[in-house]
């Protein structure tokens, strides 16, 4: 990686409910946060199982409701260990690129009745400004000579393979829509050409004393 502004900076085996990975982080000279890739079993290669994922704190940490997030993520790792090898690229890049601060605002707008789309244009951003560089140095670093891309946006595959990565196939990656996430999921399908079902008619559990009832009215 000598010709690179990215560096491997650290790297550990790290014990989970999923099973043992190994985490291993990146730098890029100038730019304050750290990516990581979380590997699982032998991943240089060809056809490597890979999720390219970028980070949302709101859904992984706060456990929110309003996103698919963490189950997507949740979901990548156990395919990865399930399979015998694979790679989650773990990517900092909050609120499609935005950042956290603007990405509470975007959801301040959805309050009031914008999608997540028209939300980020109102507030001057573009759709989606997450970038995909870091990934394509990670895999090199690795060795990973291509990727079965776990994703279930058609754009993701383009943009990566415009980075010069290749993949050899698109794995649908599916996680069960409810009924505060489903607006949310309709428009990555309809505005951003994301491919899923959402027939569910499944409603979200109960959670904290709240039914999803009270639960909807709070969006």
């Amino acid at each position: 990686m000598s010709q690179s502004k990215v560096s491997r900076y650290s790297e550990c085996r790290l014990p989970t409910e999923y099973g043992t990975f190994q985490v291993v982080a990146y730098r890029e000279e100038g730019v304050p946060v750290e990516h990581v890739a979380i590997c699982y079993g032998e991943v240089t290669g060809d056809d490597v199982l890979c999720r390219v994922h970028s980070e949302c704190l709101t859904g992984e940490v706060l456990h929110s409701l309003k996103c698919d997030c963490r189950e997507q993520l949740d979901l990548s790792l156990r395919r990865i260990v399930e399979a015998g090898r694979g790679v989650v690229l773990y990517l900092r890049q909050e609120g499609r690129g935005i950042g956290l601060g603007d990405k509470i605002r975007v959801y301040q707008m959805q309050q009031k009745g914008y999608d997540t789309v028209d939300a980020n244009r109102v507030l001057g951003f573009e759709d989606d400004l997450r970038r995909y560089h870091m990934a394509a140095a990670m895999l090199n670093d690795l060795g990973v000579k291509s990727v079965a891309l776990m994703t279930n946006n058609p754009s993701k595959v383009e943009q990566l393979r415009g980075e010069g990565i290749v993949v050899t196939r698109r794995e649908p990656h599916l996680v069960e829509p409810h009924a505060l996430n489903r607006g949310y999921l309709e428009t990555k399908r309809a505005r951003m050409g994301h491919l899923y079902d959402l027939e569910s008619d499944d409603e979200p559990r109960p959670m904290n004393g709240f039914d999803s009832a009270q639960l909807l009215d709070a969006e």
